[in-house]
């Protein structure tokens, strides 16, 4: 099953946010509070906050980043 080709930007920016807030939650929560007991709680809770802000975040940066790349990038 494939989703339509006018949902990509939604898909990647899904995606993208996901993965980025995982990653980036990870990496703070563990800077923040080391590698205690409850840091996969701590994490999680964390990563559901980002992704949360990520996501519109993505959506609306992405257009800009875009353009700033088809400037900066010959094709």
């Amino acid at each position: 099953m494939y989703l339509p080709k006018k949902s990509r930007a939604v898909v990647f920016a899904f995606f993208m946010a996901l993965f980025m807030s995982g990653l980036m939650s990870m990496v703070i929560s563990l800077f923040n509070v080391g590698l205690v007991s409850n840091i996969v709680e701590i994490w999680l809770h964390a990563w559901l906050f980002a992704f949360v802000v990520a996501f519109p975040a993505v959506m609306l940066v992405a257009p800009v980043v875009h353009r700033i790349v088809a400037r900066l990038v010959k094709v």
